[in-house]
């Protein structure tokens, strides 16, 4: 490969996964340099997404993670979380490669799931306001702000003033982001008052509905309908990630003729906006917004009747099209993947070998953004925690031998 010219193993390596450009970083330095290098990092990323290919879906079963590539479904791996387990490790979104993945609120990290490379978030300590005792439910959002050249990660903290406050809008969220570029979190000083009103316990017993969805360079949650607070339909609350402010997305006119009890979720296909509305939980009509921000341009894609394979369709959200674009995969009810036929309107399950029969479905872009090398705190921290975990094993080991001998003492 020596003879090869570099220009021509640039060529050769733009087209390959990532997973195998980490393995070839060994061959020989100067092609540990190129695929190292920031612009063959971005000319990557920009090739698969132009080409929509080396996609994976992550698939989330009751205890593990698991990676499989669109292309070969019979390839299914164990992804190992890099994060110490304190409970259940979430996947709340992701964006060129990059997968958020939450412990806690204040226990946050990006992951590279192709170059197994974590950057750990700084601790943002949640503040409780004077008068709350107890925080309630939790909002994150993953993004990519373009102009800026920076990953961004938000959190929004609803508070609540004891346990008995079941609708938590006695008080303003904290709203919280943080830049990948400075490595640090900002808080949001101007919220407005509908954010207040963004948890409803019926809606959000679906853990996604808390987590935003990105599309033209804005998060986007559904702030659901609500007896008494919120008049008419529900409404498409946005943060741009440039600007850092909140809006709200004008929805289709015809949105108009559906019952105000319409189950509404959104999504993103093709990297445009998807609104999705479930009515009776027996059909759900999917719309897209074909030019981000103007609503005149919400199409209405296709229906979708309930497959007989499920009791109800309480929850639907269109994932990617085929290669051929005649079909497009689908995430139901947060438990199964299918393949809905644009022609026939018929719906097939995505069968995937040595996989849980229930699981939520991340797509994903195999990429190298955060680099093969990773971040160079993180081997240090992990030696620390290695050490800590050894000392805590020695300290166990002690106590359990002072007991033995204790225990066990002959008397002669």
């Amino acid at each position: 490969m020596a003879t090869i010219p570099m220009d021509i193993v640039k060529d050769i390596f733009l087209r390959l996964p990532p997973k195998t450009l980490v393995r070839f970083r060994v061959l020989a330095k100067p092609y540990c340099d190129l695929i190292d290098s920031p612009d063959f990092i971005a000319s990557h990323l920009d090739r698969t997404l132009r080409t929509n290919r080396h996609l994976m879906i992550l698939l989330r079963g009751a205890l593990h993670l698991y990676s499989v590539d669109l292309d070969s479904l019979d390839d299914v791996t164990d992804v190992e979380l890099p994060m110490k387990t304190g409970g259940p490790t979430e996947v709340f979104g992701s964006c060129n490669g990059l997968v958020g993945l939450s412990n806690s609120p204040t226990d946050l990290a990006l992951f590279n799931p192709s170059t197994r490379q974590i950057h750990q978030l700084p601790v943002s300590p949640v503040g409780l306001p004077e008068g709350s005792t107890i925080r309630g439910y939790v909002f994150y959002g993953f993004g990519y702000d373009s102009v800026n050249k920076d990953y961004k990660v938000v959190r929004m903290v609803q508070f609540k003033r004891d346990s008995d406050d079941e609708l938590g809008h006695s008080f303003p969220y904290e709203v919280k982001v943080y830049s990948l570029k400075t490595n640090s979190w900002k808080r949001i000083e101007t919220v407005p008052v509908m954010i207040q009103f963004l948890f409803y316990f019926y809606y959000h017993l679906l853990f996604r509905r808390g987590y935003g969805v990105l599309a033209a360079n804005n998060l986007h949650w559904v702030l659901p309908p609500r007896p008494g607070l919120v008049v008419g339909n529900s409404v498409i609350v946005r943060f741009d990630l440039v600007s850092e402010e909140f809006d709200k997305v004008p929805l289709p006119e015809a949105i108009g003729n559906y019952d105000s009890d319409i189950q509404m979720d959104i999504g993103v296909l093709d990297g445009c906006l998807c609104l999705i509305c479930c009515r009776d939980q027996t059909y759900a009509d999917v719309w897209v917004m074909k030019e981000y921000g103007v609503r005149v341009s919400w199409t209405k894609l296709f229906t979708v009747q309930k497959p007989k394979s499920v009791k109800s369709l309480a929850y639907m959200r269109p994932l990617v099209y085929s290669e051929d674009r005649n079909k497009v995969l689908l995430e139901i009810n947060n438990t199964k993947l299918m393949w809905f036929d644009l022609i026939t309107k018929k719906l097939t399950t995505l069968r995937i070998k040595d996989c849980p029969s229930s699981y939520s479905a991340e797509l994903v872009v195999s990429s190298l953004v955060l680099g093969c090398k990773g971040d160079p705190n993180e081997v240090k921290r992990r030696q620390q925690r290695q050490k800590r975990d050894h000392e805590d094993k020695m300290r166990q080991r002690k106590k359990r031998d002072d007991f033995l001998s204790k225990g066990f003492k002959l008397l002669l």
